[in-house]
């Protein structure tokens, strides 16, 4: 008899509460084996390949391509022992007593987790991703049945009422014809493009799960205890969201939607404005006040709004840009300095580097050299600030972020140690980080954790900016086009290649003697590259 595993979107790292699905990479009734990709999904940070950790036959999928799935929502189903171990993968159980020690013979679902059942036999990966795996048991969960698209496995009994889940004894869930009635038999129903939870499963912090009926007998479509705990913080009543999810999913947006219309409604009634907001540009006559929390403000036909007006969601990572952005600007208290500075002897030492039958060292690969030498002298700018604890963190290592610009817009990949790495060394890296940033194949790791950044915007041609720093960095090095230019060289006037370098640094951790002394150490390596060798 086959054991039916879900298998839920894993926590990918970093705070991440949801991803798109972009491509599913198997079909309903295909074979996988353990660890094998099932979907491709974007997240706010990265493109990531999701390895599924059971091996089996896939009876359902949970989602189209382009929907949005919060953490912790189902993405397949699989049949764990439907198929032989060589075709199901190595690890995976297909012996007599799978799943033994579950009531009725049939196992429960694995939670949210992905993790296999008490008393399941199967093994599986280990944690693949952040927050799942198959190598410990999770608590008992209701059972999860395949939606009406799934057809039937081989060694997977359909029972009556056309559920596929592999479910034979007297304490399977009957099929309910619709979401209340699941809830109310405190079921759990998931069809092929969604999942209700229901009343009797608990979130992480203790609350009332998924779908959790209150007090008025109203489901509440929430899967997320975050969302929960939230809500409950700030005296929010979930009865009264409207959710933006599939099937009403209440998601952290709609309850952040909620909190702040219910703050512009305190501070409008304070000082006596109304609901209603003037024809000033922001937003015409014609708007509606807020019904309900949660919900999106209605906009007449009369709005100030002029006809045929794109908006674009901030959502995915131009969402994430977006917030990192604001956010470096609350926290950090920036200033940035600048020089020019005299290019030509550093584009002569790399074309003197770049011999035949040698490996190819880029420009910003020697500029990247330079940072870290730099850096080894000035390490306060190789650091970030403890806000919580009040204290200035020195970090040992340099995992040097630059600034790539793709079709799916401005990512930061990070050379991790690069402090360690000669001038071909940093050159390669940052040419295979680059091919991947493009191709939209970088993972969270090669995304994250970086210390200090390094932004070539001179190939924009543009001479000089003022960047916004990565948070939680404390500096940035800005690199203008390197341009011919009249300069004094030698005490002549000459045609040189000029290029302007600026430093914008938090000023917490440092004073403007050290980003200027770091600025001048920077200039003078480009001016001689020699000077590196002091370094070394």
């Amino acid at each position: 008899m086959a054991v039916v595993r879900e298998f839920t979107l894993p926590d990918l790292g970093e705070g991440l509460t949801e991803a798109t699905i972009v491509h599913w990479m198997v079909e309903v009734g295909e074979v996988v084996a353990i660890d094998q990709p099932v979907v491709e999904v974007e997240t706010a940070k990265a493109m990531v390949e999701v390895p599924c950790p059971y091996g089996g036959v896939v009876t359902a999928r949970f989602g189209e391509e382009g929907a949005e799935v919060p953490v912790g929502a189902p993405l397949v189903t699989v049949a764990v022992g439907a198929v032989p171990d060589d075709l199901a993968g190595a690890g995976a159980d297909t012996g007599p007593d799978a799943g033994a020690g579950a009531e009725g013979g049939t196992p429960d679902a694995g939670g949210a987790s992905g993790a296999p059942a008490d008393g399941a036999a199967d093994a599986g990966s280990g944690n693949v991703l952040v927050g799942y795996g198959t190598s410990a048991a999770a608590a008992r969960r209701r059972r999860i049945r395949p939606g009406p698209g799934a057809g039937p496995v081989a060694g997977v009994p359909r029972p009556p009422g056309g559920v596929a889940d592999g479910s034979a004894g007297s304490g399977a869930a009957e099929e309910t014809p619709g979401v209340s009635e699941a809830v109310a038999a405190g079921a759990t129903a998931v069809g092929a493009t969604g999942i209700t939870a229901t009343a009797g499963d608990s979130g992480a912090d203790g609350s009332a799960g998924a779908g959790a009926m209150e007090d008025d007998s109203r489901t509440v479509a929430v899967i997320s205890p975050l969302v929960r705990r939230m809500a409950r913080e700030n005296g929010l009543d979930l009865r009264e969201l409207t959710g933006s999810g599939r099937d009403g999913l209440i998601l952290r947006t709609d309850v952040e939607c909620a909190i702040r219309a219910r703050q512009e409604r305190e501070t409008a009634g304070a000082t006596g404005a109304g609901t209603t907001v003037g024809a000033d540009g922001m937003a015409g006559a014609g708007v509606t006040g807020v019904s309900r929390a949660g919900t999106a403000t209605a906009v007449g036909a009369g709005t100030g709004a002029a006809a045929g007006e794109e908006r674009i969601p901030l959502k995915g990572m131009l969402g994430a840009a977006a917030e990192k952005f604001s956010r470096s600007r609350r926290e950090i208290p920036e200033a940035t300095c600048w020089v020019e500075a005299d290019a030509t002897e550093l584009l002569a030492a790399r074309r003197a580097m770049n011999v035949p039958d040698a490996p190819k060292v880029s420009l910003l690969a020697v500029l990247a050299r330079i940072c870290t030498a730099a850096l080894a002298r000035f390490p306060a700018l190789n650091s970030t600030v403890d806000t919580e604890a009040q204290e200035i963190v020195r970090l040992p290592a340099v995992h040097l972020g630059f600034a790539a610009q793709t079709d799916r817009g401005l990512v930061v990949p990070v050379v991790r140690d690069a402090h360690a790495r000669t001038v071909e060394e940093l050159s390669a890296e940052i040419a295979r980080l680059t091919e991947r940033a493009r191709a939209g194949g970088l993972s969270l790791a090669e995304l994250t954790h970086g210390t200090f950044t390094l932004n070539n915007y001179g190939v924009f041609g543009v001479d000089g900016s003022t960047p916004i720093i990565n948070h939680p960095e404390a500096a940035m090095l800005g690199i203008g086009r390197i341009a011919a230019k009249p300069w004094v060289h030698e005490g002549e006037l000459a045609v040189r290649q000029v290029v302007q370098l600026s430093l914008t640094f938090d000023h917490r951790v440092c004073d403007g003697g050290t980003a200027g002394g770091f600025l001048r150490f920077v200039a003078d390596c480009v001016e001689q590259p020699a000077l590196l060798l002091r370094t070394l």
